[in-house]
């Protein structure tokens, strides 16, 4: 499998068990805990955030920014097209520099953020999912492995 393949099939997996959470979410609206609802909001904004800066756009969410479910749903739609498109348009070594919150300028390849972006989202679909398992609510597994399998 070559590395933009690789990618791709990442983001759809990110896509996937994000859609899969935020149905979650709607089935049980009145018993997610605050914690995972920012949780949730915080990794798809994020990802926003790093699209917008590989593509030099102005930065169009603060990243803590709280969205109901069904825009949630729709800008989690948004944000796999829009990695997509950079995929199949940007290479991968292509150097990109931005700023963080605090105004810091760094410099990093799109391979770098990519990357980032996946494990960002697994790391916090697994913090979702301790908060909702803390909180009486069964979690769904979001496993790469188990998205595999399917």
């Amino acid at each position: 499998m070559e590395t933009n393949d690789f990618f791709k099939d990442a983001y759809e997996y990110n896509y996937h068990f994000n859609q899969e959470l935020i149905q979650l979410f709607e089935n049980n609206k009145q018993i997610i805990p605050e914690k995972s609802i920012q949780l949730l909001n915080h990794l798809i904004n994020a990802q926003q955030i790093w699209n917008e800066r590989i593509l030099n756009e102005k930065i169009a969410v603060d990243v803590l920014e709280i969205r109901s479910l069904e825009s949630l749903k729709n800008h989690n739609k948004i944000n796999y097209n829009k990695s997509l498109s950079i995929l199949n348009n940007s290479e991968l070594s292509q150097k990109i520099i931005y700023k963080n919150s605090k105004g810091i300028v760094f410099s990093n390849t799109v391979q770098d953020v990519i990357f980032h972006v996946i494990n960002h989202s697994t790391y916090h679909r697994a913090q979702i999912a301790s908060d909702l398992k803390a909180n009486g609510i069964e979690p769904i597994n979001t496993d790469y492995i188990f998205y595999k399998r399917k």
